[in-house]
């Protein structure tokens, strides 16, 4: 799971950390960014992708709303925000909701109400839960059996691949962000690699060899395609999408 946070604060920094990761560590590897400047957060996610953004209101530079503005407006981001601030009337969350956050929290915070409402963000943001089929258009994941299958018509037999850990981990994140970009360090990560080895080719390799194994176009649905300068993304079709 891939976080980022936007804290000025150091001492709320270090217990945000230390929250989510103790919390949450068990059931997930949790990798937290931290960063106290909106500005610097801001372009790092012209590039990369996460499966949260924790925001506090009041940064130097960008503050939370704006880049929360910037997501929802300019960028047209899905990824799920949590807004988490020590501004808490009424207006405040009416504001951050509207402009389009999916949570608020006000500090401070209470770290199993904090952990309850980033696992609901998490899992609603990936999509189905990780060990229930998933089904898109003609293919369905299988995270028990960590397969794939394709139906090519209603009554056919479905073609079924079982997949390597590895190559299951990029295939249901990419499913479970269907039309969205998904950076490469995010895919890295997700498969288990370390992202300091920056294993740009071996990514590249993986991502060609899934395309032609199983045959990810538009004529059987959906398209995987690469990003450049960010990573890959899957897209639905406009048959299936009809």
């Amino acid at each position: 799971m891939r976080i980022a946070i936007l804290e000025g604060d150091p001492v709320q920094q270090e217990l945000l950390v230390r929250t989510l990761v103790q919390h949450l560590g068990c059931a997930d590897t949790v990798r937290c960014q931290v960063f106290d400047d909106g500005a610097q957060l801001q372009r790092l996610l012209r590039r990369e992708s996460f499966d949260l953004l924790i925001l506090d209101w009041s940064v130097s530079s960008l503050d939370g709303m704006k880049l929360l503005r910037w997501l929802r407006t300019w960028k047209s981001s899905r990824v799920p925000v949590l807004m988490l601030s020590s501004r808490g009337t009424e207006q405040d969350v009416a504001d951050a909701l509207l402009a389009g956050a999916d949570d608020y929290v006000t500090k401070p915070f209470r770290p199993l109400e904090l952990r309850a409402r980033v696992q609901r963000l998490v899992h609603s943001g990936r999509g189905a839960p990780v060990r229930a089929p998933l089904s898109i258009g003609r293919w369905t994941l299988d995270a028990g059996a960590r397969s794939i299958s394709y139906l090519a018509a209603p009554g056919a037999e479905a073609e079924t691949h079982v997949l390597t850990s590895r190559e299951f981990e990029f295939v249901q994140l990419l499913f479970n962000r269907l039309g969205q970009t998904v950076s490469r360090a995010h895919l890295l990560e997700a498969a288990g690699y370390e992202t300091e080895e920056e294993p740009s080719r071996t990514l590249d390799s993986q991502m060609y060899r899934l395309r032609r194994k199983l045959q990810l176009d538009a004529r059987r649905g959906v398209s995987l395609r690469a990003v450049y300068g960010q990573g890959y993304c899957l897209d639905l079709a406009e048959e299936v999408a009809e």
